[in-house]
């Protein structure tokens, strides 16, 4: 599977680290001895990860917006790093119907800048583009997308990761046909896991509606997802970049979602949330149908990720229950006024004795 020794001195960008993903991501990798260097806006919640595991005094923090070129270059100028993980984004689908104009500058324009740092700079030898499992053209299909079926996301954030994903294709073709930069795409479901402080994510809103007594508002509890803790795509994710790093020839697009029995209606997801959250805060959560006719969102969406399991032997560790567990667990201790990173950290090596 993944051997993190492989990551010892490596010098890794990580692009979006100040979000609740990207925060993962480095505390993975400075765990593996990586040298990283993470370039963001600032943190997008209050609180954030990112902070309260105090990141910034552990790795090269630099904080930047990848619509910004110019400066782009003059870090990948003074880092020269090997790898380059790229997970900025703005991504959430409700803000991108706000917001369409930035939600593009930042999602094809960031991934254009991004590539082009890659282009300029000889010291990369692997890059991964982070996107999303919404890329497809969605036709509420029982069975799950595969890496060839068509990417026309519908509402501005999926689509703008739908470009995104070909840019990345544009640029490996016209720029890197002498194959010096191995480059791959991951496509990845919905992400859940402790210290996400999002707005208009569902297990975010069940942690803050629960916390403070309220009931959890479930806008659409029939929409299906492919629910998975948040280390597992990062895992993927490393698996990846060290394959295509070693052998060019691992380069390509990857589906990374859980297994078909972990594909949940939201409702149902909100009901084992509520099951695991009470049994521990010793409370009464519950939620209610609030539908509000809002912005149109897919209501099934399925991954197949055949080619993941076949190409690297991979296969999904925690399944939704165990993640659940994960969740409260951390979140638990976050209200308590525990040391979150100390959690953060073993929840990590628990995941690594599991592959």
């Amino acid at each position: 599977m993944l051997d993190m020794s492989f990551y010892k001195d490596k010098k890794v960008l990580v692009t979006g680290h100040t979000g609740f993903k990207g925060a993962w991501m480095c505390e993975v990798l400075l765990m593996a001895g990586a040298h990283v260097t993470g370039y963001a806006l600032e943190t997008p919640t209050n609180p954030s990860l990112y902070e309260l595991c105090s990141l910034q005094k552990r790795m090269n923090s630099i904080i930047g917006d990848v619509r910004d070129l110019e400066h782009l270059k003059r870090v990948f100028d003074e880092v020269q790093p090997e790898i380059v993980i790229h997970m900025a984004a703005q991504p959430i689908v409700r803000e991108s119907y706000k917001n369409p104009v930035y939600t593009y500058e930042t999602n094809v324009m960031g991934t254009v800048n991004v590539l082009e740092c890659v282009r300029l700079t000889d010291s990369v030898k692997s890059f991964l583009n982070v996107t999303t499992d919404k890329v497809y053209k969605n036709r509420e299909w029982e069975w799950g997308y595969r890496e060839n079926e068509e990417l026309n996301g519908y509402d501005p954030y999926s689509n703008s990761k739908s470009c995104s994903e070909l840019v990345t294709d544009s640029y490996k073709n016209a720029f890197f046909s002498d194959k010096r930069v191995a480059i791959s795409t991951a496509r990845a479901g919905n992400v859940i896991g402790g210290g996400d402080f999002a707005m208009d994510r569902i297990v975010p809103d069940c942690v803050r509606a629960a916390s403070e007594g309220a009931p959890i508002i479930v806008r659409n509890p029939h929409s299906t997802r492919p629910y998975q803790h948040v280390l597992e795509p990062i895992f993927a994710y490393l698996m990846i970049a060290k394959a295509q790093y070693e052998d060019i020839q691992m380069a390509g697009s990857y589906n990374v979602g859980p297994d078909e029995n972990d594909c949940w209606t939201t409702g149902r997801l909100v009901d084992l949330f509520c099951e695991k959250w009470n049994a521990v805060m010793d409370t009464q959560a519950s939620w209610k149908n609030a539908y509000d006719g809002g912005p149109h969102e897919a209501n099934f969406l399925k991954l197949d990720c055949s080619k993941l399991k076949k190409t690297f032997g991979w296969k999904p560790r925690w399944n939704v229950t165990e993640t659940m567990e994960k969740i409260v667990e951390w979140n638990k201790g976050y209200l308590q006024g525990e040391d979150v990173a100390s959690c953060m950290r073993q929840q990590i090596e628990e995941y690594i004795s599991c592959l």
